[in-house]
């Protein structure tokens, strides 16, 4: 008879004969080195619970965010941060930046911060804080779990709402509560769990387009996420369940650029709006989209980026409409490094894509606020 290694398994613990109990047991978990037990997403919120403030700022960010996005708004939502977390003190340390600045111009931006810690590969490499927070291979992912719930509350305590990248099924309900403002990648943009994920989340969510540049699977997942869904999850409680959800009303297009090239200039967006009118999405869609200025905007180059939101911002003043929010890409320091245990790093320089450092962002910032009440004096 086989041996497997059970939920309960760790180096304390022998492995469990399955016995007589056990069906065929040589035909489970055949590819499956390890199982390890993780406490249900109530443990790690009794542990960590939100406040009182930090609940409230959830919710009032996540309704300036709809407001921004359904046009009631004309304020410019900006979400801007690391292009990954990997250290918590660092996060902490660029949230209390931020909050200085997004409270003073607070009259013409909706700033919410980049806290992302699930990372898609296109092949293999670092997965993000809740897969390996040591950045060693070690893949603690309850220490990761609970490091990025932390690192929520305190981006929250600095006064800054999160936004954050959608990536496991399961994550949200260990972390969805902190977050207002949520992303679908690209490369999971035509996914059916991610279209019925989305549908049950209680903050916007942006789909991004397609890596080649599809727009229309990005529009598809607006409408199917609006829609309800019924579909297997897991309750707070870590128990199996049948879900069932609304549809959330509040996703939107986000332009990332592709592997084809950029897609933020004027022609592009116009096309995508386009494109929005004659799909079936609605909402948020029938009022502008998202224009991230990293990735395929960008070829990933921290420079070009702050160029792309520079040509943003003067097309704002200029009266541009359809364009409701824009994503950066920044952290305290210019570029990025490879992934290796705290101690071997440069202290806030990401380890995953180039960022725009603190300075050129802070400049950044105030080049879009100005864009804003430009427009603002124009329209009046």
């Amino acid at each position: 008879m086989a041996e497997l290694r059970g939920p309960d398994s760790s180096e304390d613990m022998k492995r469990r004969r399955l016995g007589d109990e056990a069906v065929f047991p040589e035909t489970v978990d055949v590819n499956i080195r390890q199982l390890d037990p993780i406490p249900a997403p109530r443990s790690f919120i009794k542990e960590l619970p939100l406040g009182v403030q930090q609940a409230n700022l959830v919710l009032k960010s996540r309704q300036a965010v709809r407001d921004v996005l359904n046009g009631q708004d004309d304020r410019l939502l900006v979400v801007v941060g690391p292009c990954s977390i990997h250290d918590p003190k660092a996060a902490k340390d660029y949230a209390q930046r931020l909050a200085a600045i997004a409270n003073k111009l607070s009259d013409r931006l909706v700033i919410v911060m980049r806290v992302y810690f699930e990372k898609p590969r296109t092949t293999v490499g670092w997965k993000g804080l809740i897969n390996d927070p040591d950045l060693d291979g070690t893949y603690d992912i309850r220490k990761g779990m609970w490091l990025a719930r932390r690192t929520l509350l305190d981006v929250l305590t600095a006064g800054v709402p999160a936004a954050t990248e959608w990536l496991d099924p399961i994550t949200p309900q260990y972390l969805s509560d902190a977050v207002s403002w949520g992303a679908i990648g690209a490369r999971n943009t035509e996914s059916q769990v991610h279209r019925e994920l989305a549908s049950g989340l209680s903050m916007p969510v942006g789909f991004k387009n397609s890596t080649d540049g599809n727009i229309k699977a990005a529009a598809d997942s607006c409408f199917a996420a609006a829609s309800e869904h019924h579909f297997l999850s897991i309750n707070l409680d870590g128990h199996v369940i049948a879900a069932e959800t609304r549809g959330n009303p509040d996703c939107h297009l986000i332009l990332r650029g592709s592997s084809h090239g950029p897609n933020y200039d004027a022609a592009s967006v116009r096309d995508a709006i386009e494109a929005l009118a004659h799909s079936q999405a609605s909402g948020p869609s029938l009022h502008g989209l998202i224009i991230d200025a990293a990735h395929g905007n960008s070829g990933k180059d921290e420079m070009v980026e702050a160029e792309v939101v520079e040509q943003i911002a003067a097309r704002l003043a200029a009266g541009e409409t359809g364009i409701s929010g824009i994503m950066m890409e920044s952290f305290i320091e210019s570029g990025n490094q490879p992934p290796a245990p705290l101690e071997q790093l440069v202290y806030g320089k990401s380890v995953t894509d180039p960022c725009i450092p603190w300075d050129r962002t802070e400049e950044l910032l105030h080049t879009l606020a100005d864009a804003m009440h430009t427009r603002r004096t124009n329209i009046r």
